[in-house]
Order: C-alpha cells, then sequence, then structure tokens
C-alpha cells in the first residue's frame, strides 16, 4: 500500500526507562508496524533496530539545554508524517503520561481529526529505584509516594517539594539533578538531616550508577555527579533498603572520625 493511501493515525508509545527490554509487549507490536516514528532522547537506540530500515525515524529529543525542536514542531511534525506516511509511532522514554507532554501532542492530532492512541510504558519514577532494590512503599516505613519534578517553568521550586517534605510519603523527583543540593536543603527543612537519599543515574542501562547517603550528605556525596545527564531522586527511609546504604554509612562515619 502506498503511503498516501494509508490512514493516518499516531501511537504515543512508552519505551519504558533505559534497557530496551522495558518495552511492553503492546508498545514492541507498535513500532514494528510502524510507517514512521519519532523517537526521544532517552530511547534504547537499539529499539529502533525493530523497524525497516525504510521507515523514517527522526529524533524529536529534549535533554537539558539541547533541544532539538520546540514542541510545537514536534506537533506539526506529527501531523505532517501521518499524513504523509500512516501510523507514526512517537516513541518516549519511560510512560508517556509522565511528564512527557503527552497531552498537548493528542490535542493538537485530535484537532487535525487524526486518531490516537496511548500504550502506556514502565515508568523510570518506579522502576529505576525498584531496580536497584528501593521500594516505592513499605510496610511500617512509607504507605504512601509523590513523584514530582523539582522546578516549574519559571524555575522556581514546585509547591508540591514542600508538601510531600512534610509528609511522611517517599519522595521521587525527576529532572533534578541539577539542583540536587539545593532539593536536598529545602527538603532537610521539614526531615532531618539523617534522612536517607539516592541518586541513580543511566538507570536500567550497563553504567547504570547509584549514590546513597543521607542529606547531610549531600554537598560531599554529589561533588562529581554530571548534572548534564538525567537523574531519579529517592527520599525517604526506604532507601535504607538498597543493599549498601548501611555499609556506606559506616564507612562514611569511620572515615570522618580518622
Amino acid at each position: 500500500m502506498k503511503p498516501s493511501e494509508k490512514t493516518a493515525q499516531v501511537t504515543l508509545v512508552g519505551a519504558g526507562p533505559g534497557s530496551k527490554d522495558l518495552i511492553t509487549i503492546g508498545g514492541l507490536r507498535a513500532l514494528r508496524n510502524a510507517d514512521a516514528v519519532l523517537y526521544d532522547a532517552l530511547v534504547d537506540l537499539r529499539l529502533l533496530e525493530e523497524v525497516s530500515d525504510s521507515i523514517p525515524k527522526i529524533y524529536v529529543g529534549k535533554r537539558c539545554g539541547e533541544h532539538s525542536l520546540t514542541q510545537e514542531e514536534i506537533n506539526s511534525l506529527l501531523v505532517a508524517y501521518a499524513f504523509s506516511h500512516g501510523h507514526v509511532v512517537r516513541l518516549k522514554g519511560g510512560d508517556p503520561f509522565v511528564f512527557g507532554r503527552s497531552s498537548e501532542e493528542i490535542a493538537h492530532l485530535e484537532s487535525m481529526g487524526i486518531p490516537v492512541k496511548v500504550i502506556p510504558g514502565v515508568s523510570s519514577a518506579i522502576a529505576v529505584p525498584s531496580g536497584q532494590g528501593i521500594p516505592m512503599t513499605k510496610r511500617g516505613v512509607a504507605s504512601s509516594f509523590w513523584v514530582m519534578t523539582a522546578t516549574k517553568r519559571d524555575g522556581s521550586f514546585s509547591e508540591d517539594l514542600e508538601l510531600a517534605a512534610k509528609s511522611l510519603a517517599t519522595l521521587v523527583i525527576l529532572m533534578g539533578v541539577r539542583r540536587i543540593t539545593e532539593i536536598a536543603r529545602k527538603i532537610g527543612h521539614y526531615r532531618g538531616g539523617l534522612t536517607p537519599i539516592a541518586l541513580i543515574q543511566n538507570g536500567a542501562m550497563s553504567n547504570e550508577s547509584c549514590i546513597v547517603g543521607t542529606l547531610n550528605d549531600v554537598h560531599s556525596l554529589f561533588t562529581s555527579v554530571d548534572t548534564s545527564k538525567p537523574g531519579v531522586i529517592v527520599v525517604g527511609d526506604v532507601v535504607c533498603e538498597h543493599p549498601s546504604f548501611f555499609e556506606e554509612e559506616v564507612w562514611r562515619v569511620l572515615h570522618s572520625a580518622i
């Protein structure tokens, strides 16, 4: 069938975090049936090998300080490729509805008469800490968790950060690596300095790293962190479940006493 004879449609697919193995069966099936793919920065590029070489694959990723296209330009590309090629897969890292601006894309596509399907993905907010042995909840420790971005569009801290810090919930903060010291200080106003914190970068990839400590340790812990790379910040007593938490804390206490 010629591209012009195909029905315009878009599927928003969550690729999951890091490894290509974390995409869902439904997401992989949609990807293999795509006539064009628009993919984000945090998508495992090996997933593109699931698509024929003849299929257009357009990078539309956004990273800190490196936006290839504006959201409006991405919206226009989705419409253009849907009308010219047929089935377009919009491949997003994690889950499409967790800070993915999917609602904006859906609204624009539907206003142009293009049907949209959403295939959820595994969110980095839960999967990445889980891969390090850090649960979101634990009986007698934490009965809920907040997932948030640290800052708003104008760069100020979200009110939710303060509200969550005042609670007993686990805090999961995305897109906050560059301001992790400020975040720790703000949370420390409401929780003790011995509150555990973890920073996980390159989640679910072969070069994944995880630093654990307490809010008191933030200044020394994260001095060598590459702030150009995204990460998942977890704050709360559940971080104690990380296999090396107590071992590293004991080492730091002994080292400071020498």
